[in-house]
């Protein structure tokens, strides 16, 4: 989408229709000895030379008569996961593979992810020959093909630094989306985003004009279908702002905007589906910079829903940002409210980074979607929306701070802030995703992440019906 180059996505997944392909073996530890007696005595040894076991990730290459084949260890080859054909992915050469027996399922996601590179800024830039998986279940492909590119489209824009990927860039990004879908958008910024969202313009102030805030509106679908809104945060460079963080703590700054990524990602889903909801998209697009006109601790900002915050940490401004588009979101009474957000530190000290912190105000909603992530190997943890913790954000001055004094619950009273903008009785649900990936597993590369969008989106086909 725009000057980004896409991963070439349908010629990775095709139709079998008999024609020539190499065939992959997948094998397990129990079935490693059955399935190793059936080989040849050439075969064995080279399946010795090469140490294959059935161990989950191991690859090998073993000739059969002219041509050759593969086999790929997995956990478990009658329950495959979406990252079961991934190793073969990344390390096998070129070409066209289907599975000697049964269907790749969920795996077909991990083949896809497998091969994604991020090479915008490199002289070398050929990812090489893609390698294509044969299946003969057809009605599989474009559900695989679609989350994969949604998850590619997540890594690219949170990959992307920030000098590249600021307010300005997130909007031509959700205006490609519009145009893609034939919907409805609206940019709010200068004056109007002043008077309208003022915690989006006082966090977003301090920029230079070309990263200027805005807050991106987005509306597709039927508006006689169930309202649905999604929140992403959009700062596209945290400084921390007065109150700065030290180097270290800015080196990942460019992925802060992973919640707007995570939001316009499943956006493109809903659309591109044709999911039977009235789509409700929102972005604060802002940089947390810092000039003379930079928000200062100690001042108390107005908000689009009435309520006065006092500043007790610049750092804390993602959640001012979200504050104004929940508020907003909320004002046309939506069934449903998810919102995105790389909001805090302590949801990673408490969960690491593989796992989204997710808050929900119904029970029905969380289990829902714990179970969504299950199913697409997209795991969520839930994390208490605790009545007792909202007495931290009280304040001396004003209806609310936004960042208390002590150490506890730091997600958890994040999560509460947000709670107060969001209206009386909607159904909302909160992830404070990392959005990155620190070390590299079998595809998921190091880098900008994808956590808890396929389980958001399992949720809603599941409570909202399969696709028009």
């Amino acid at each position: 989408m725009n000057d980004r180059t896409p991963l070439n996505q349908p010629t990775l997944i095709q139709p079998d229709r008999g024609q020539a392909a190499t065939a992959l073996h997948l094998v397990d530890k129990a079935s490693f000895a059955a399935w190793q007696k059936a080989r040849s005595p050439g075969q064995r040894a080279i399946l010795a030379a090469q140490k294959f076991e059935g161990t989950a990730g191991e690859v090998a290459i073993l000739p059969d008569g002219d041509g050759w084949f593969a086999a790929g260890g997995v956990a478990d080859g009658a329950r495959l996961t979406s990252w079961c054909l991934a190793k073969l992915a990344e390390t096998l050469p070129g070409g066209t593979y289907r599975l000697a027996n049964g269907e790749a399922g969920k795996a077909l996601h991990g083949w896809v992810t497998g091969q994604y590179r991020f090479d915008r800024y490199r002289k070398d830039a050929s990812g090489g020959e893609p390698r294509v998986l044969l299946t003969k279940d057809a009605k599989a492909i474009d559900p695989a093909l679609a989350e994969a590119g949604a998850v590619t489209m997540v890594r690219d824009l949170v990959n992307t630094p920030a000098e590249d990927m600021g307010p300005a860039q997130l909007e031509a990004e959700a205006r490609a989306l519009a145009k893609a879908h034939h919907a409805q958008i609206h940019v709010f910024a200068g004056d109007v985003l002043e008077r309208d969202y003022p915690m989006v313009h006082a966090v977003g102030r301090a920029a230079a004009r070309s990263h200027a805030p805005r807050l991106i509106e987005l509306v597709w679908g039927d508006p006689k279908h169930p309202r649905v809104a999604v929140v992403g945060k959009g700062v596209c460079f945290d400084s921390g702002g007065l109150d700065i963080k030290p180097s270290s703590g800015m080196a990942l700054m460019k992925k802060d905007m992973g919640g707007a990524a995570h939001a316009l990602a499943l956006a493109g889903l809903i659309m591109q589906a044709g999911l039977r909801i009235n789509l409700h998209l929102l972005v604060p697009a802002v940089e947390n910079a810092i000039s003379g006109n930079a928000f200062r601790p100690g001042d108390i900002l107005r908000t689009r829903q009435g309520m006065s915050v006092e500043i007790t940490n610049t750092d804390a401004e993602g959640r001012l940002v979200l504050g104004d588009a929940l508020a907003r979101a909320s004002e046309d009474k939506p069934e449903l409210v998810i919102d995105f957000a790389t909001l805090t530190g302590a949801a990673r000290v408490a969960l690491g980074p593989d796992l989204p912190a997710m808050f929900a105000r119904q029970d029905g909603t969380a289990e829902a979607l714990l179970r969504a992530g299950l199913e697409r190997d997209d795991p969520c943890w839930r994390l208490p929306l605790h009545d007792g913790y909202r007495e931290y954000l009280k304040s001396d001055v004003a209806d609310i701070m936004n960042s208390h004094a002590n150490g506890f619950a730091g997600s958890s009273v994040a999560a509460l802030f947000l709670d107060r903008f969001v209206g009386e009785g909607i159904d909302w649900v909160h992830f404070d995703t990392f959005a990155w990936r620190p070390a590299a597993k079998p595809g998921r590369p190091k880098g900008g992440e994808a956590l808890g969008l396929r389980a958001a989106w399992g949720l809603l086909l599941d409570r909202y019906g399969q696709p028009a």
